[in-house]
This record gives structure tokens, sequence and C-alpha cells, in this order.
């Protein structure tokens, strides 16, 4: 669907340059980001009577306009699609039009754009992620550089781009219809080195070494990821991304974690779960008591609140999960016992349990 462009700044078709600079004077300070705080119709509003004042204020582009009735995109001089680009447009170009109002430093459009993030991955034990550590890092960063200030050469060695003719763009296309596109030998810049800079070799960045100290926070879990502002690359305006730190927990040997709980296997024997006993298990806080009550049963668990993972005041529980273990191979004498103990228990009713038991060791 055709823009009328026209239409989009209230002019007629015969209007004069300055009728057109007039009325677009007029909308652009009514739909104005600045004056319209959050309104995206505005924002809206804004680009639109851009786009249409950059087309008709140039009597190249307006003359495209009225025979084929659009005009290419990359004629416009800017991204219609990106505010950004529209509002440094508008202002580096149209600035006489605004005046003081609406300069590049009242909102956000000013923003200098940062440098790309670097991602970075640590390995911590177990126990560092639980009660937190501190690590030295070294990264490799992009640095603007200083030599050629990031073009790549220093401004005595360009010369003009012979392809383009120094336009940074190239026209292409039969007599009825005409296209433009980047110059691919300049990349649009409309100038080519002729003698790259002896430190960047014509990259515009140098590499550089950082080390950096991390604090590992209590409690953090596999997978989990903390962002260190400005410490990633740097970009042609001078400001640096961030750096992501990315954690990777090894397992324990003893403990396994889930969320802020902490589990435990504990074996016990058989005369443990039948009489009970006072047993001493391992923590992450170090060791503790714990009663096994008599009569407990294989696949039973322990609860000790309180141990387990604190993270920010709140604390997970340890879960001991218990497992009777049942001997392979028996002594003789242990036998004569467990066979006397068996005749014993014959005597009283015994549960499914002391049955699966017992049909284990004599096959019973």
């Amino acid at each position: 669907m055709e823009k009328d462009y026209y239409a989009m700044l209230g002019v007629d078709r015969n209007a004069s340059t300055e009728e057109i600079k007039k009325a677009y004077r007029k909308l652009a300070l009514k739909y104005h980001p600045d004056r319209n705080e959050g309104d995206k119709q505005a924002e809206e509003k804004f680009k639109e009577i851009t786009e249409a004042y950059a087309v008709l204020s140039d009597e190249t582009k307006r003359a495209r306009y009225d025979q084929f009735g659009y005009v290419n995109e990359n004629d416009f001089g800017f991204n219609p699609s990106n505010f950004d680009d529209i509002f440094a447009y508008v202002n580096d170009i149209f600035g006489d039009i605004f005046g003081n109002f609406g300069s590049r430093g009242s909102r956000d459009y000013s923003r200098k754009r940062k440098g790309e993030d670097i991602q970075y991955q640590i390995i911590i034990s177990f126990k560092e992620a639980i009660f937190g550590a501190s690590k030295e890092i070294e990264i490799n960063y992009q640095k603007v550089c200083d030599e050629c200030n990031g073009l790549g050469a220093k401004p005595q060695d360009f010369e003009t781009c012979t392809y383009c003719k120094g336009a940074g763009q190239i026209e292409y296309g039969n007599f009825f219809i005409s296209m433009r596109k980047v110059c691919p030998k300049c990349g649009g810049s409309g100038r080519i080195i002729k003698k790259k800079c002896h430190k960047c070799n014509g990259k515009g960045f140098v590499l550089e070494k950082e080390k950096i100290t991390i604090n590992v926070p209590r409690g953090i879990d596999n997978g989990y990821a903390i962002r260190i502002s400005s410490r990633g690359h740097e970009s042609a305006d001078r400001v640096r991304g961030d750096l992501i730190i990315y954690f990777k927990v090894l397992p324990d040997e003893v403990f396994r974690r889930e969320g802020l709980n902490i589990y435990l296997d504990l074996n016990i024997s058989i005369p443990q779960a039948v009489l009970g006993d006072e047993i001493e298990v391992d923590t992450i806080w170090g060791k503790k008591k714990i009663s096994i009550e008599p009569g407990t049963q294989s696949g039973s668990q322990v609860v000790l609140k309180g141990d387990g993972v604190e993270v920010e005041g709140a604390k997970g529980s340890q879960i001991i999960n218990i497992n009777v273990e049942i001997p392979k191979r028996l002594t003789p004498k242990q036998r004569e016992l467990m066979e006397e103990f068996a005749k014993e228990m014959s005597q009283s009713p015994l549960s499914s349990q002391e049955k699966n038991i017992f049909k284990r060791f004599f096959g019973q």
C-alpha cells in the first residue's frame, strides 16, 4: 500500500518547500516524544511525518515519489523503523526547525551505544556455591584503538572510494526504476583505507586483558548467572557492555542438592534399624548427631530443619534417606544368632518387612 506523504503532512501536492517545512515543524512539535511521554501513537506519528518530510523536502526524492508513488528506504538517510535513527536524523539534519527544543541530550535517544556483552563460565565446587567464594578471572575484551580512534587508519591515510565516488551507495536499475544499495567496496563509508593503522591493523579495536575479582553469591545454584556492569567489549562510542558470569557447580561425593534442600543417603545395619541408635552424620555445616528410632524402616527419612542451603535469610533442610543394609554374607556365628532370632520371632507374629528380611536370609 502506497503512503500518501502529502496527506501525512496535510499539504497540497503543489505545496512549496517552505510550506512543507512549515507544516512539518507544526506537526513535529505537536507529536514530539518529549511532549508526549509514553504515548506510542504520538511516537508512530512522529516517525511517519519525519519520513514524509525527508522525502518531500528533497527535490530529487520528491520527483521520484511523484512519479512512482514510493521511495526506496535507502534514500531516507535513516532507518525508518528505528526511532533512535529517526531522532538523530531530525536533530542532525533538520535541527534548525526545532531550535533548542528536543535536543538529542534531552532523552534516551542520545544514549551512546554499548559494546557487546561477554559471556564467561566459572566452574565452582559444591561448597563454594553454598557458602560463596571469591574468584579471580582474566578476560579479553575489545577496546577502541587509541592510535586511530577506532577508524582503522589515521585521517590522512584514507582515500575516496573509487567505486561509489565517495557516495557510500551505488545506484542500479533501468530507466524506469532506480534503486540504491550500500557500496560493497567501502561498506557505505565512502572511503577506503590506503594505509592501515599499525596498532590495530585496520580493525579499529585491539584486545586488552583484564583481571576481575568475582564474588560468588552465597547459595548460588548450577546454571545461575550474574551480570557485572561495564566489563564487556567497548563500542565505537567507548561504552563497554556487560560481563555475564554463568556458574557451573560440580557435584559432591556425599551431598545432593535440590533447591534449598540438601539430601544425604545413609546406610544403617539391621540391629541399628531394629534396636535404634545415635549416629553422627555429615551436614554441610559440619558433623551432627541424629537418633535412629527403634524399628526404623528402609526408605524412611530424617529431616534436619534449617541445616540446608541459606539464601537471603531463607534456610532449607537436610534430608537423610535411610537405607537398611542387608548383608550378603554372614559368618557362622552371625548365622547362628540370626537363626536363633528367627526361631524366637516365629513364636510371635512377624511383620511383612520382617518376613521379607528373613526370606532373603534363609530362603524361607
